[in-house]
């Protein structure tokens, strides 16, 4: 028996994962649609990933260097703006846009809060220039001629037949006290005088004179008692800056008055 016969049998032949060689002058036949091409193992490894993507190359339309930000709420963008030209509407935008921002996870807080703050600055000043406002313009209507119960007010305000419960001392007058006639007092206004709005300063001497006209004896009536004194208001360059083209004509004295000076 020779060697030959006890000669191990040979391994049977991998197959060539790149399929195998065209004969020479046979164009290599391509793989069926659809199916995954096989990685040549001579390639080095994690030349290519899991998926048929190459090393360093990502699915279109993802970065993942650049995340999408949340976007800006409309109502918090809109709230600073509406509170400076609306007030309260700033504030209300505001609000409701912190809302939306806490439940969509937008971005404007600050800009939200921003309005708030804003419209409630504004909405104080409106307050306050209106009460400023409605403050002057009672400071310069007349009163409806007597009153009905005391009252302190302007003595811009005064009419002709006004009482007052005492006639203030010489000086500049701001504000008297006002009752009904039928009760005590110790002054009246008798007289006034009214200078027209386009009329210019003519200097305190020239402004009292022109009242002074009109404040004499004869405007009281014939059961004005004895020792009753006149006394002259006219406007200060003050007051007169600030509006005041009222002059006034006052009856007083140390004991009641009657209930009306003017008969």
């Amino acid at each position: 028996m020779t060697d030959d016969l006890f000669a191990a049998p040979e391994p049977p032949a991998r197959p060539d994962p790149s399929g195998p060689t065209p004969a020479p002058g046979v164009p290599p036949v391509p793989p069926p649609p659809g199916s995954v091409p096989v990685s040549d193992p001579r390639m080095p490894t994690g030349s290519q990933h899991e998926g048929g993507f190459a090393a360093g190359t990502y699915a279109p339309g993802w970065d993942p260097q650049r995340p999408v930000r949340p976007r800006t709420d409309a109502l918090a963008l809109a709230s600073v703006p509406a509170g400076v030209v609306l007030g309260p509407v700033g504030i209300g935008l505001g609000g409701a846009a912190l809302s939306r921002v806490r439940a969509h996870r937008t971005r404007g807080r600050g800009l939200a809060i921003a309005g708030m703050v804003t419209g409630a600055v504004v909405t104080v000043a409106w307050a306050a220039g209106a009460a400023l406002w409605w403050q002057a313009d009672r400071a310069s209507t007349p009163l409806a001629g007597d009153v009905e119960a005391p009252v302190t007010v302007a003595a811009t305000r005064l009419v002709v037949g006004s009482c007052l419960a005492e006639l203030p001392p010489d000086g500049e007058v701001s504000q008297v006290r006002v009752v009904p006639c039928a009760d005590e007092h110790r002054a009246q206004v008798v007289a006034r005088t009214d200078f027209g709005a386009d009329e210019v300063w003519h200097g305190q001497e020239g402004v009292s004179a022109r009242v002074a006209k009109v404040c004499t004896p004869g405007v009281l009536g014939p059961d004005a008692p004895d020792g009753v004194d006149l006394v002259v208001w006219a406007p200060t360059d003050a007051s007169w800056s600030g509006g005041d083209r009222t002059g006034l004509c006052l009856a007083g004295g140390d004991e009641p008055l009657p209930a009306d000076l003017l008969g």
